[in-house]
């Protein structure tokens, strides 16, 4: 009996020693390095200033570059698009309609990462050719970062200019 209960015991032993160990394996698995906030933040703020540059110097595939292959993007006004090569089209489309010559510029607001995952909030401020404000508004983007670099996978813009009567 006493065999049988120290046999009992050293497996139980072995049993939670191997536990143990595989749960602070688990444990190592799952961590997360921190993400440096205050540079997270100039990345995706460069990534807003080329896709304004390349908006002002009307660069459909410059400004395309921004978004993922899966990318959606909601636009005021307009139907989701979906894809980065539709995306480029309705950028397209919009340079050829521009009349005003005018360029927008992008500030990031806040923003939100975990892991591969990033949440931008920003505000936008559109102006003419002669740098005079025309409308102004905001925006969210979704970022995954693929291969070491963040791309908007999803985007959606908002402005704060009044509801026309009527509409």
């Amino acid at each position: 009996m006493k065999k049988h209960n120290h046999l009992l015991i050293f497996l139980a032993i072995i049993v939670l020693t191997f536990s143990a160990c595989n749960n602070q394996e688990k444990e190592e698995a799952i961590v997360v390095e921190p993400i440096n906030m205050d540079n997270l933040r100039v990345e995706i703020q460069a990534l807003e200033d080329a896709f304004s540059a390349a908006e002002k110097a009307k660069d459909a595939d410059a400004v395309a570059a921004y978004y993922s292959e899966d990318a959606m993007s909601y636009s005021r006004n307009k139907q989701p698009v979906s894809g980065r090569a539709a995306i480029r089209e309705n950028i397209a489309k919009d340079i050829a309609n521009d009349s005003l010559g005018g360029y927008s510029v992008y500030k990031v607001v806040d923003l939100f990462a975990e892991g591969d995952t990033a949440v931008e909030i920003g505000s936008w401020t559109q102006f003419d050719s002669t740098g005079v404000e025309i409308e102004n508004g905001h925006y969210m983007s979704y970022f995954l970062k693929r291969d070491g670099k963040y791309e908007c996978v999803r985007d959606m813009n908002a402005t704060t200019k009044p509801k026309l009567e009527g509409m």
